[in-house]
């Protein structure tokens, strides 16, 4: 069996063809779009907020409710994907988180728009997995694929990046248009993979694991409430702790559903896989501390240092090109470092990105507060994306490839979505409920030097969990 690492340090062979990229095309445009609704809405929380009359809380449910549908049905996506044919999936998905977006933007409360967050979610965790596993499967493995697969992460860390840009234009014209721009583009999108898609599948069955997706949701739903009651009740409380064990009471209750299913969402086997399982720990690790970044740099620009929503967009913008490059420059690097390293060598750039922001001040500068530290940031979460993709989907079974795919995606979103709970805490705690300009930045400081620490951990896991580079076997000299 090809190691892992090895896919990466092949000679090189010759790039896909001509008539796959129409099909990569129309999968990165899919991944793009549910990628973009995670941090679309930050600049657009304010008018959110004064419109809807939401509380604190609220408005950290309007991201919350997207990620955890995301992150816990991701699962069930991708086994649908193997099982009934990811064209089918990619269309249903689509189709459903268009029709999501429709409800959140024509919203008339706050409970309306978290409901049609979540059902955005609901439709990206179908459409997500069959991306990734349309992507991989156009392309034989090697080279080809690495450089596809980082075109891929290119554009899902673009749709990520580019929310504060994308939001900042639309908040002008109103909040709504940050959900209902989906419905044209969405369109757009649905026309393309009908027409460039081809059905496939590799699973045979007609069985969904229905009970564990609905557990392990749950499960995520609950531990993130109970680390968003924090900011009000405090950790020993009780609306505290029971969501909190409640929650890990379901994801253990999942657990043991899947060890004993027929056929179970998410197969324990797969973990067996040293790649698998490190490499979605790691991209957990680091989404939780990147995912985050986006919603307190937009904050931080538009409560701390004044900048209109388009303003804050703006700013960003080097960050978003900083991180495709990461993205594109991986699978260069990627034959000379090898996959482990790269993702180290990314996460330490990310940390040290994460270090510089957290000397944020109340009158900080574009050039020293905004610029430099979001393109070190964003360059080293890129580097380090293509590499845990490739290790991860690299060794699955092709019957398993959309499952394995979907726990990319879930581990990125969950670890995102518990990260931003977790970090939202973080700064409540550092603020004690005291809102001036100096006592927020100071609370969103902490925030980045806590992101800093979760990076460098993540570093030293990949390090020692990761698999080692295998050396490419020397060729024999020419007769």
């Amino acid at each position: 069996m090809v190691h892992p690492e090895s896919v990466a340090e092949q000679s090189a062979s010759p790039g896909p063809s001509p008539r796959i990229w129409p099909v990569v095309l129309a999968a990165c445009a899919g991944q793009f779009l549910v990628v973009l609704d995670v941090s679309v809405v930050n600049v657009a929380l304010p008018s959110m907020r004064t419109d809807l009359g939401l509380s604190a809380v609220g408005l950290q449910w309007v991201l919350s409710a997207y990620a955890i549908a995301f992150a816990g049905f991701m699962p069930l996506g991708g086994r649908a994907a193997d099982l009934f044919g990811r064209k089918r999936m990619f269309l249903l998905g689509l189709g459903l988180f268009i029709v999501a977006s429709v409800v959140g933007g024509l919203a008339q409360e706050g409970r309306q728009l978290v409901a049609g967050r979540a059902a955005q979610g609901l439709g990206a965790a179908i459409l997500a997995p069959a991306t990734l596993t349309i992507v991989t499967s156009a392309v034989p493995a090697g080279p080809a694929r690495t450089r596809v697969i980082g075109t891929w992460t290119a554009v899902g860390a673009a749709g990520g990046a580019a929310g504060g840009l994308v939001g900042g234009v639309l908040v002008d014209l109103s909040w709504r248009w940050v959900l209902l721009i989906n419905v044209p583009v969405g369109v757009l999108i649905l026309a393309g993979a009908s027409l460039w898609l081809r059905e496939s599948r590799t699973a045979t069955g007609r069985r969904l694991d229905l009970p564990g997706a609905v557990l392990v949701t749950g499960g995520l739903a609950a531990v993130a409430y109970g680390v968003v009651q924090t900011e009000e009740a405090g950790w020993g409380a009780a609306e505290t702790c029971v969501p909190l064990l409640g929650g890990l009471a379901l994801l253990g209750v999942f657990l043991a559903v899947e060890a004993r299913a027929t056929a179970p969402l998410v197969p324990l086997r797969v973990f067996r896989s040293r790649a698998v399982s490190a490499a979605n720990v790691a991209i957990m690790l680091c989404g939780s501390a990147s995912f985050s970044t986006w919603f307190f740099m937009t904050v931080y620009a538009q409560n701390i240092l004044g900048y209109t929503p388009l303003q804050a967009g703006l700013a960003l913008v080097p960050s978003s090109v900083s991180v495709i490059v990461g993205s594109k420059l991986a699978p260069r690097l990627m034959p000379a470092t090898g996959a482990r390293n790269l993702a180290v060598i990314g996460a330490v750039v990310a940390a040290a990105g994460f270090g510089w922001q957290s000397t944020m001040t109340a009158d900080g500068t574009f050039l020293g507060i905004i610029l430099g530290p979001g393109i070190l940031m964003m360059t080293g979460i890129g580097l380090l994306s293509t590499p845990l993709a490739t290790l991860a989907t690299s060794s699955a079974a092709p019957g398993e490839a959309g499952l394995v795919s979907g726990l990319v995606n879930t581990s990125r979103t969950m670890g995102g979505a518990l990260g931003l709970a977790v970090l939202a805490t973080v700064a409540a705690a550092r603020t004690g409920g005291v809102t001036s300009p100096r006592a927020l930045t100071e609370g969103y400081a902490l925030v980045f030097r806590t992101g800093a620490g979760v990076l460098l951990a993540a570093a030293l896991f990949m390090l020692f969990c990761l698999p080692k580079p295998e050396r490419a076997p020397v060729p024999a000299p020419a007769a």
